[in-house]
């Protein structure tokens, strides 16, 4: 699995973590920055991560800020991609099962190394249910795909 990953100067030291985390469990990492701890605009960051998940040049994403809003906000503006805020394993779980999430957001000033590892691993081993969910991740796309055709919401 190839995952893109970022974050801005709040979430420096958590997505450091994170990258040597799954770069110990096989995963081919992309790290999109930042690579330090000045300040740095979070919507530089969280676009080149979303850009690479709606291409399909990665199979999911994970970006960190502060508080995880504004890279959600960033990453959900990208056509095919299903940015999640998640605080804990229940979050990951369902934007996982429900949602089919295929990019994973944390608040660096929020949680934890360890909780933010095991949000990240269940988001990672969880799969979609589809089902009934399929559908309404169909009327996404479709609503997606009538705004970005100009035809409003």
């Amino acid at each position: 699995m190839r995952i893109a990953l970022g974050s801005d100067h709040a979430g420096f030291e958590l997505k450091e973590d994170l990258r040597v985390y799954l770069g110990g469990q096989k995963l081919e990492v992309l790290d999109l920055g930042t690579y330090h701890e000045a300040s740095v605009d979070y919507p530089d960051i969280g676009a080149a991560v979303a850009q690479k998940v709606s291409r399909g040049e990665v199979d999911r994403g994970v970006l960190i800020c502060g508080s995880g809003i504004g890279m959600s906000i960033v990453a959900n503006r990208f056509p095919g991609v299903r940015a999640a805020l998640c605080h804990d394993v229940y979050t990951s779980r369902m934007s996982r099962e429900h949602n089919d999430a295929n990019l994973l957001v944390l608040g660096g000033r929020l949680i934890g190394k360890g909780l933010a590892r095991e949000i990240l691993n269940v988001w990672l081993a969880t799969e979609f249910e589809g089902g009934r969910h399929q559908k309404r991740l169909d009327k996404i796309a479709a609503l997606e795909k009538k705004i970005t055709a100009g035809g409003g919401g």
